[in-house]
Parts: C-alpha cells; structure tokens; sequence
C-alpha cells in the first residue's frame, strides 16, 4: 500500500500531534518532582521538544524508527490480504468486496493513524511516567550522583546533578542541597561535563 494522499495531507497535524506528545511527556515528568514545566517554556522548546525527546536516548530513537517503520506496514500487509478473513478482522474491514480502491486505502489510511497515534501516546506517556518516577525516587532516597560542574558568570562554582535544559532555563539539584533549582541561562557561564569512559584520552 502506498502512502495516500491523505496521509501525506496528515503530516502536518502529525507534527502537531507530535508536539503536543512533547508538551504532555514534559509536563508529566516535570510534574512528579514538583514544577510547571509550561511556566519555563518558550514556543521554541515546545517545537523542538518532540525531537529532543526521540533523540535524547539511542535506544528510545531505534524503538520509535522501528515502531513507525512496523505501524506502517502492518496496514499494508492487512491490505494486501484484505480478501482474507482474518486480515478483515485485524484490521476492521467489512464487505471489501463492495469497496472501491480508494474506499479501502482511506480505511488502512485510518488504521495507519490510528496505530500510530496509539503507539506514540503509550511511548510519549510511558517516559515521562518512567523517568519522572524514578528521578523523584532517586531524589527520595539521596542516590543522585552530582557529576556535573555548573560555573556562574560571577566566578562561583557548584557540582549539581543536572534535571534538564531548555532554551532559557537550566533544572538541577545541588549537591548537598535536596531543593531543585531553576537558573536563567545568563546567569550560567558553562556547564562541566565529565568525558564518558568509553572515550579514551591521550596523555
């Protein structure tokens, strides 16, 4: 099955839907250790956040390429099997044989979002939940490692463990200090970041 007109119509509001995916996976997550994510956020990080969210981890970038790549195609192999029983049945197709072509494409074009938007909602939802539990446990339980150097344009210097970043906003925790703290970007001279092990440095 070939991508419809109307999917290609679609892509846009995909976009959107993709944004708004975004928008609810910050919320949630920000809303388990006690901030309103949308009072720091700008239009810039709300149409980048999608992005920032599947490229933040390889393994979330490879489960999302596979999970479109799989809700495309399993519209296209019910449709070519659409005279099957049982491809109607998966895929909710009654009387194909009264259908005309474009009548059946919109139908796996529909079954197509519908997959997709189901997929990317349990995705989107499942990482806020996830990393937003877990980093308020950890926070619980003082098991944050503090292995970032945050250097202030006024010369003072802290280790923090790093929350995240947006365009204008730095989030993270000091150590020493159970608070969260949210510090404009200009206030902050740079951020310190230790070299990952598998990297080896020449002496």
């Amino acid at each position: 099955m070939k991508l419809s007109e109307n999917l290609q119509k679609l892509l846009p509001y995909g976009y959107l839907f993709l944004v708004v995916m975004g928008i609810l996976k910050e919320s949630i997550f920000y809303y388990q250790i006690g901030i309103n994510i949308l009072k720091y956020t700008t239009i810039m990080d709300v149409l980048i956040s999608p992005v920032a969210t599947l490229t933040s981890n390889r393994v979330v970038l490879i489960a999302t390429t596979i999970f479109i790549l799989l809700s495309f195609a399993y519209p296209s192999y019910l449709a070519k099997r659409r005279n099957k029983k049982w491809a109607q049945n998966l895929s909710g197709l009654k009387n194909p044989e009264t259908l005309s072509e474009a009548e059946v494409e919109s139908h796996f074009s529909k079954l197509f979002i519908i997959v997709f938007a189901i997929g990317l909602l349990s995705l989107f939802l499942g990482i806020g939940l996830g990393e937003g539990k877990k980093l308020s446990e950890h926070i619980s339980n003082n098991e944050l490692t503090y292995d970032r150097k945050l250097n202030y344009s006024n010369g003072e210097s802290e280790d923090i463990y790093l929350i995240g970043t947006n365009s204008i906003y730095y989030f993270y925790l000091s150590k020493g200090n159970r608070s969260i703290k949210v510090a404009p970007i200009g206030a902050i001279k740079n951020l310190e970041i230790p070299l990952k092990a598998s990297i080896n440095v020449k002496q």
